[in-house]
């Protein structure tokens, strides 16, 4: 029903208010500025180096040849109108939607959801931890991304709680229905795994079914158009209850699935599909699964992203071994590598830079997790750019 969660949206008169715009470090002030705290946010998402390379970055189909084929930020942007439609029509803040949306994804790793899983092996291999783009998504905004405030010193985005909230709890991987915001405003660094907690917000509820809804029905009109459903037309055809290729396009699928979440939605059942929508969505994920995410060509292209990243990782971590021997191997890939840790180590900081060190260039724990960050921020075409470096005489 149109506005039916209006009385729960973030803004002043919400109990949770202060929490949501709450800041860890509070941001720089104008005396011109019309801007929202959630507005303030957004901007400083999409002003940032990981929002940017976004667009480099893997969303399903690697390096595809068509310009019409999504990758990462395509599919921030498809999320970001999803859920401001839904937003808008229960009635949510949707300046909060926008932003969560916008930054929900800015802690992915080259090459998708793969990259991803290697570096989460190399990270749990050497120091115990695993790495899950949320968690990395969280820890670039408060520690990583840098942007110059007035007088050029470099900050962190430091985003409101509710922004890095959603960024954190955005998970879309797990099969749910009837959702509703936790309570409790816990310390998000201390959020061990994925999915662990549900958003503090309803907008980051709407944001989080709105990443489903977009790589779903997204990631099938892409199979279609490059052929590999070829064969499994008829079988998605039943799921979906279509009697023609003409009706299977992404906006059909799109609009279906947000119009029943609208409609089936209420403070009482919480953010909702109906039970034959859900049904249908559970069915879809799993033919992605069978027939998308795990083809053959798919898992070729993983091979290489494991050879790409292992060897970028192997190498950065012999530099702290020995240096010299590094350095002359592998020059100017190392220039860019110090280049970047410049601006965390505790003994190379720069006066006007981030109010605080990161990392501690002698702790070999800190040496790991600085190169997984650094990986973590590359685009598909640097990384290859890197390995191609490394391996050549």
């Amino acid at each position: 029903m149109k506005d039916s969660f209006k009385e729960v949206r973030a803004f002043e008169g919400n109990p949770k208010w202060e929490q949501i715009i709450k800041r860890e470090t509070p941001l720089y002030r104008r005396d011109n500025d019309i801007r929202s705290e959630f507005d303030r946010d957004y901007t400083r998402v999409i002003h940032s180096t990981a929002y940017r390379r976004l667009k480099h970055k893997t969303q399903v189909f690697f390096s595809p040849e068509s310009d019409h084929i999504c990758t990462r930020v395509e599919h921030v942007s498809h999320v970001e109108s999803i859920s401001y439609t839904i937003a808008n029509h229960l009635g949510l803040n949707t300046e909060l939607t926008k932003a969560i949306a916008n930054a929900h994804d800015i802690g992915h790793s080259p090459f998708g959801h793969q990259g991803e899983k290697i570096l989460s092996k190399l990270s749990m291999d050497n120091i115990g931890e695993n790495f899950w783009h949320e968690k990395n998504g969280l820890c670039l905004v408060d520690d990583i991304e840098l942007l110059d405030d007035p007088e050029g010193n470099k900050k962190n985005l430091d985003l409101t709680y509710g922004v890095r909230d959603g960024i954190i709890s955005h998970c879309g991987e797990i099969d749910e229905n009837n959702l509703w915001p936790r309570e409790d405003a816990i310390n998000l660094r201390d959020i061990s795994e994925p999915a662990k907690y549900q958003p503090y917000t309803w907008e980051g509820c709407v944001v989080k079914l709105s990443d489903k809804i977009a790589y779903l029905g997204r990631d099938i009109a892409d199979a279609i158009s490059i052929g590999i459903l070829d064969e499994r037309l008829n079988e998605l055809y039943k799921i979906l209850e279509f009697d023609s290729i003409d009706k299977l396009n992404n906006t059909i699928l799109i609009n279906d699935a947000v119009k029943d979440l609208c409609e089936n939605s209420n403070l009482e059942r919480g953010l909702c599909f109906s039970d034959k929508m859900y049904e249908v969505i559970n069915k879809i994920k799993e033919f992605n699964y069978n027939y998308i995410y795990n083809t053959d060509k798919l898992d070729r292209a993983n091979r290489y992203f494991e050879l790409v990243i292992t060897n970028i990782f192997e190498v950065l971590k012999g530099y702290f071994k020995e240096k010299r021997k590094t350095k002359r191997l592998y020059g100017d890939v190392i220039v860019d590598f110090e280049k970047w840790l410049s601006d965390y180590w505790t003994d190379e900081r720069k006066e006007k830079n981030t109010n605080k060190a990161l990392f501690d260039i002698n702790n070999e724990r800190d040496q790991i997790k600085a190169i997984i960050y650094y990986i973590s921020g590359m685009t598909d075409n640097y990384a290859i750019d890197m390995y191609n470096r490394i391996i050549r005489f």
